[in-house]
């Protein structure tokens, strides 16, 4: 890539316009692309909330922390020590089969 203050082929400088910063800077890393699918209430919210040319990123930092293994076991930690949530799964494992698979209404 050339820098504006160096010159191009000729001794010519190369204008400004012509520099070109990677995509991605923020994690100085190569992007893939990934299809998703999910349902249209959060595809509108996305849209909506974090704007169209943004949800990549915003996908991408709600990932990161789930792949970190140190944030990984505090988060997997945590809930352990939820109750709420222990409380909730507690009442899941105590509905019959036939209860638990019912579509809510």
């Amino acid at each position: 890539m050339t820098e504006p203050s160096q010159s191009i082929k000729g001794g010519a400088s190369a204008p400004p316009f012509l520099f070109v910063r990677p995509a991605n800077t923020y994690y100085n890393t190569c992007m893939r692309k990934l299809t998703i699918t999910v349902s249209d209430e959060v595809y509108e919210g996305l849209h909506r909330r974090i704007g169209a040319r943004r949800i990549s990123s915003f996908l991408d930092r709600l990932a990161r922390p789930y792949l970190d293994d140190e944030a990984a076991e505090a988060l997997y930690r945590a809930a352990q020590d939820d109750q709420d949530r222990i409380e909730t799964l507690a009442d899941w494992d105590d509905l019959p089969a036939e209860e638990a698979l019912e579509e809510p209404s």
